[in-house]
């Protein structure tokens, strides 16, 4: 499966996501949501959970790209 996580969505941005994780809370919410919404879809794609439906792994990998997007419009700020 692909690595999503946001480092290796944004190599170039690594720096400053660090930096924004620390000192910024507003950002370090968005983070961690995205992560735990990657790492819920990576468990089902890996076979690890199976008790999800084809729609709400779809609504998952939506949220995934909604808070990717924002996310990056924040890291260009």
């Amino acid at each position: 499966m692909e690595n999503h996580n946001l480092t290796h969505e944004f190599p170039e941005y690594e720096s400053k996501i660090n930096a924004l994780k620390l000192n910024d809370d507003n950002f370090k919410k968005m983070y961690v949501n995205y992560e735990e919404v990657n790492a819920l879809i990576q468990h089902y794609e890996e076979g690890e959970v199976n008790h999800t439906t084809d729609d709400h792994l779809t609504d998952l990998r939506k949220k995934r790209v909604h808070l990717k997007d924002n996310l990056y419009t924040y890291l260009r700020q």
